[in-house]
């Protein structure tokens, strides 16, 4: 039986997904109220906190950019680990898994300069950039995942009649999830990182008070932009914490 609702880690986790935001909201809510104490910590800055862009705003287009790169990301990494687990393409894992390493190869720099002339500026080249860089956690953990589920499982589900899309749906998978969303977990805290760099080619990010603060010496700019990314990446990662959690303990 699942001790779901009973595991006293569900309630840390939960309590850990609760704070993580409560301190997330109450940054973007108060930083536009800081300017008396980043003037007095850098007393030569005209303007001590970035006004171009509301900190909300920054902080749902950044969440925008990085969920328009996850979610085909998800998809294509879980898809593709199945293939190359299945029969018909344990062949072609080879040829994935050196396509996805040359991605991983690529500086997230390097990729937004090559997708610009193709794209042009804005959000495109940095949706590219991100789903290149963070394809690989999902595929390798997928393909982990599904390969490690114990042969008798296997065995059962075939002696029971399940078909080879029912074992997969229903025996492979769920066991498997917990390794799989530990791969989305891993991919989508490198796209919330990566999406800063966004900013160099015009995307709205919470990069764009750290690239204006980077140009323009304002530190304080910078450590804005910086002390959001942060609150937003732990926020999210409590998020994926409480899910495996769940996931394990459903599988137990």
């Amino acid at each position: 039986m699942s001790s779901a609702t009973t595991d006293p880690r569900d309630r840390i986790h939960l309590g850990g997904v609760a704070t993580s935001l409560a301190v997330l909201v109450a940054l973007i809510v108060a930083m536009p109220l800081t300017a008396p104490l980043f003037h007095w910590l850098f007393p030569t800055l005209d303007r001590p906190v970035y006004v171009r862009a509301s900190f909300l705003t920054l902080t749902l287009d950044h969440l925008a950019l990085v969920a328009g790169a996850s979610v085909p990301m998800i998809i294509v990494g879980i898809a593709g680990g199945i293939f190359v687990t299945r029969p018909a393409g344990r062949e072609f894992a080879g040829v994935i898994d050196t396509i996805t390493a040359v991605g991983q190869t690529f500086p997230p720099a390097a990729v937004l300069a090559l997708a610009v002339p193709v794209v042009g500026y804005g959000a495109a080249p940095a949706l590219v950039a991100l789903f290149a860089y963070g394809i690989l956690p999902v595929l390798d953990n997928t393909i982990a995942g599904l390969r490690s589920i114990p042969p008798a499982a296997l065995d059962a589900a075939t002696g029971m009649g399940f078909t080879a899309a029912g074992r997969l749906w229903r025996i492979e998978l769920p066991l498997a999830a917990p390794v799989i969303v530990a791969g989305i977990r891993t991919s989508v805290a490198i796209a919330i990182g990566t999406a800063t760099i966004g900013s160099t080619v015009g995307a709205l990010t919470l990069g764009s008070p750290i690239i204006e603060g980077l140009s323009g010496s304002n530190t304080a700019y910078v450590l804005q932009g910086a002390l959001l990314v942060a609150a937003l990446a732990i926020a999210v990662d409590r998020l994926f914490a409480a899910l495996d959690g769940w996931l394990r303990a459903r599988a137990q």
